[in-house]
């Protein structure tokens, strides 16, 4: 069966990658894809919010199944379309992808239902929310854009000088668009950050093996957030036990209140959660794979993803076995000097396949493009280099080591990923 991918970043390189194991898989096609998608891939000039153009190449193409990744085109209702014309797909429809679309929504789920989270309040208009914000006295406090941000819409501020300034920039100046409209105001939730991918078909819910991403740009967690500089996986502070708990109290209420909500959720749902001295809290949902979580968890998979995605579109998950490779596996960016500020591109790039020599590592393409048949840099986040190993350490060395190898000017990575 021929397959359609949209999107065009490492996370979606990492998913064709995994389905090119399914013998079930023909031909891949991708939109817009990149220069590494290409050689796994059919890439097409599409836009991934071109609704109506991608749903008209999928019907020419008599495409079998599509895989929705990327937040805008779940959001804006690329899987209802296709399902309008009978085209199978993997993702949640418009109705349920509101999960991450509007941290409103969200942030009102988990406090109707009971799912633990950190305290909130939304506003519309700065000066309410400054005024709050001076009168709680807490600091850090963590501001929110309401709307979809590309995983950067959220400012820790740790004064009121910078809560105003942060709020002025969401709100007034609308650096997140109209995304910024309205805000959550949270309480700042301390405690280690797990990443926990799930498999679901509104009714049967499957986690996937556990990660732990690194935001902030720099060493020692300094520096802007990102959307995401590495990850590990599994994540050492997510015991049985904690899983059990997030299972019992987070992961299974929500598809349930989703449910109840009329917004059953079939796809992969993200939980972003903080270990706190009060248990397990949700810090955010994300509607779709994370980036670069996904680079992580995917090359531990066994089994069949195309079978498992069939089976979440076909309300039967529950009839799936999914399996995990033990070994642990560890994922560093390379990205563009000054990102996720300004940054340059078109810096050509050496080394890949001298990188890609070592067993276990795979080199994923994020931000890459083909310029007078030379590979170039094309986007702030530009390569994930992932390695499974026996041990973390030694997926972490391998990374690095691989790493070591590729070349381009203005190459930013941390050194730190999984200490």
């Amino acid at each position: 069966m021929d397959l359609f991918v949209i999107g065009g970043g490492g996370r979606e390189h990492a998913v064709i990658k995994s389905l090119k194991k399914s013998a079930h898989v023909g031909t891949i096609y991708c939109a817009p894809g990149n220069a590494g998608i290409a050689q796994d891939a059919k890439c097409v000039p599409l836009n991934p919010t071109d609704i109506k153009g991608i749903v008209e190449f999928v019907k020419s193409k008599a495409i079998g199944f599509v895989v929705v990744t990327p937040d805008d085109p779940l959001a804006l209702g690329m899987v209802d379309a296709l399902e309008a014309v009978g085209i199978k797909a993997f993702g949640p429809n418009k109705a349920a992808a509101e999960i991450e679309s509007s941290k409103v929504f969200s942030k009102n789920l988990m406090k109707k239902y009971n799912i633990p989270t950190a305290e909130y309040s939304v506003f519309d208009a700065p000066a309410d929310a400054l005024t709050f914000i001076t009168a709680q006295g807490k600091y850090p406090t963590v501001i929110k854009a309401d709307g979809l941000a590309k995983g950067k819409g959220v400012i820790i501020a740790q004064s009121e000088t910078e809560a105003r300034e942060a709020l002025h920039s969401i709100m007034d100046d609308k650096i997140f668009g109209s995304s910024g409209n309205r805000v959550v105001v949270e309480e700042f939730l301390t405690g280690p950050e797990v990443s926990i991918l799930a498999f679901t078909d509104g009714d049967t819910l499957k986690p996937m093996v556990s990660s732990k991403d690194h935001k902030r740009a720099f060493d020692g967690d300094e520096g802007p957030n990102t959307g995401g500089m590495g990850t590990i996986s599994p994540n050492p502070y997510y015991t049985d036990d904690i899983a059990s708990i997030c299972m019992q109290s987070i992961f299974l209420p929500t598809i349930r209140a989703m449910k109840k909500e009329g917004r059953p959720f079939k796809g992969c749902l993200y939980f972003g959660l903080m270990l706190t001295e009060k248990g397990p809290k949700v810090i955010e949902y994300n509607a779709r794979f994370g980036d670069p979580e996904t680079q992580v968890v995917l090359p531990r998979l066994q089994s069949d993803l195309l079978e498992i995605m069939e089976a979440v579109a076909d309300n039967r998950l529950n009839e799936i076995e999914i399996r995990w490779d033990a070994r642990p596996s560890a994922c560093v960016v390379a990205a563009s000097h000054g990102y996720p500020g300004n940054y340059q591109t078109g810096k050509r790039i050496f080394g890949i396949e001298q990188a890609e020599a070592s067993p276990g590592v795979t080199v994923y393409h994020a931000g890459t493009r083909i310029d007078d048949k030379q590979l170039v840099t094309a986007g702030g986040r530009v390569l994930g280099v992932t390695a499974l190993g026996c041990t973390l350490a030694q997926a972490l060395q391998k990374a690095y080591s691989a790493l070591d190898e590729i070349q381009f000017e203005g190459k930013q990575f941390r050194h730190d990923i999984g200490n």
